[in-house]
């Protein structure tokens, strides 16, 4: 085999392996650039969502259910309630809720949610260089109440999930942040995000439907979205980089079939003018190994299918929230049955654009 030969089947082979690597999309390189195949940047559908709640039986019960108003990062979205009786909207841990208390004897059933018409466009932070990011050091001074609030320990359950004191992620997070030689935070948030990527793998629990603490996930090395975003915030944070939990709903297209599955990620906060006053989101989930393509399509980019439904303030009430569906309280003679729905109708894709990324750190849809 000639020298020519060999090049062009290991570039080949190379192809192979990242287009079923299971995250990235197919891409070509051109003049140093990656372009990767078009896909939706904006979308439009409606979504509804929250549980049904069959009651039966002789007695009395009753329900107190929060559920979460939605927003996207870019887009509009309009929403009304699915029960409009016995409810309240309220602020819980700094995001809008709609609470239902619901009184009530013997058989009824109940569905209780939001309905929303949701206007959605992708997010992105163009510039993944960190020019104008914060450093470690203006972060602690310059933003004193982010990173108070977005550098501690968070409980729940009695747990804690999100865990910046434990002594062998801090050693992590310290080893990464001398080996970069750098104090921006952007780029510090960058190669934590890589070593994540290069030292976990994306699992859910088939038989254990528990979150995993941030410890655990370090020790096992799997974990799914929950897992991995509690494990890379504690990261962040043991270090002095404020990050928060997000969670929701990612819109998924498959053919002609599209689905709403639950989802959750993180943010982290860098400062300047990037993002998202300062913050930019990170997708912890996705499978490839390819750093470049984790980076590409995950790093400070935030796809139209993201639907917000909870931010966390950086409280254990908070956290808490976050992971908690409806209390039921209820007599002996009666049976409670509840089933948490999501259903997407009316979805149409308004544009699709190639994301293109430069080897000197841009990107664009295009």
């Amino acid at each position: 085999m000639n020298k020519n030969s060999g090049i062009i089947i290991g570039f080949i082979l190379v192809l192979l392996i990242l287009s079923t690597s299971g995250c990235m999309s197919y891409f070509e390189v051109y003049d140093s650039s990656t372009v990767y195949e078009s896909h939706s940047v904006e979308i439009q559908y409606s979504i509804r969502y929250g549980y049904w709640i069959n009651c039966s039986g002789t007695g009395s019960y009753v329900i107190d259910y929060d559920c979460d108003e939605p927003e996207v990062l870019s887009g509009e979205v309009s929403s009304e309630l699915l029960y409009k009786t016995e409810d309240k909207q309220r602020t819980l841990a700094n995001n809008i809720i709609v609470n239902w208390n619901i009184s009530g004897t013997d058989d009824n059933d109940y569905k209780i949610g939001i309905a929303a018409n949701v206007t959605a466009e992708s997010f992105l932070v163009h510039d993944l260089t960190g020019i104008g990011a914060s450093t470690l050091q203006e972060i602690k001074s310059d933003y004193s109440a982010v990173y108070n609030q977005y550098c501690r320990a968070q409980t729940a359950k009695g747990k804690v999930y999100i865990d910046p004191d434990n002594p062998y992620i801090q050693e992590i997070a310290e080893g990464i942040l001398v080996r970069g030689e750098t104090n921006n935070t952007f780029l510090v948030a960058k190669e934590l995000f890589i070593w994540l990527k290069e030292n976990t793998a994306y699992k859910i629990h088939v038989i254990n439907n528990e979150l995993q603490t941030a410890s655990t996930t370090l020790q096992v090395k799997t974990g799914d979205c929950d897992d991995l975003s509690f494990l890379y915030i504690s990261l962040c944070r043991s270090i002095g980089i404020p990050a928060r939990f997000i969670r929701g709903y990612l819109v998924e297209e498959d053919g002609a079939t599209v689905s709403a599955v639950s989802h959750a990620w993180a943010e982290v906060f860098v400062g300047g003018n990037i993002g998202n006053d300062g913050w930019i989101p990170i997708e912890c989930a996705c499978p490839s190994k390819d750093m470049e393509v984790q980076v590409n399509q995950n790093f400070g980019l935030e796809s139209a299918g993201h639907l917000r439904l909870f931010k966390d303030d950086g409280s254990n009430e908070s956290l808490e929230a976050s992971i908690s569906g409806p209390v039921v309280r209820y007599d002996s003679g009666m049976g409670i049955d509840m089933t948490d729905f999501v259903e997407i109708s009316s979805y149409n894709i308004l544009d699709a654009k190639e994301l293109t990324a430069s080897k000197s750190g841009n990107r664009a849809y295009e």
